[in-house]
C-alpha cells in the first residue's frame, strides 16, 4: 500500500475528480480531500492511497505537474507523519 500526497490542489477539486485522474494508473483505494474545520473548505491538499506500489509510482511520475481543477499539482509519495511534540494549552507546568 502507498499513500500519495497531492499538492497545490485546487480548493474546488474533489475526491471523484481525483480518483478518476489515479484509476488511469491502477486500483485506488481511498481518496481523501484536506479539509479545514474552521472553513469546511479544503486546504489544498489531499491523500491517495494505492494497493499497488508500481501503479502508484506510475501515477506520481505521471501526474506530478498535471493540471487538476484548474491547477498543476505536486505529486509524491507521502512521508509519515512526525510525532507532534509538546501538547496542551502552554499554560506552563501544572501544580496541585
Amino acid at each position: 500500500m502507498k499513500n500519495i500526497y497531492v499538492g497545490n490542489l485546487s480548493y474546488q477539486a474533489t475526491e471523484d475528480e481525483l480518483r478518476d485522474a489515479f484509476s488511469e494508473f491502477g486500483t485506488v483505494s481511498r481518496v481523501s480531500v484536506i479539509i479545514d474545520r474552521e472553513t469546511g473548505r479544503s486546504r489544498g491538499f489531499a491523500f491517495v492511497e494505492m494497493p499497488n506500489d508500481g501503479e502508484a509510482d506510475a501515477a506520481i511520475q505521471n501526474l506530478n505537474d498535471v493540471t487538476i481543477a484548474g491547477r498543476p499539482v505536486r505529486v509524491n509519495e507521502a512521508k509519515p507523519q512526525e510525532p507532534r511534540v509538546g501538547g496542551g494549552a502552554g499554560r506552563g507546568p501544572r501544580r496541585f
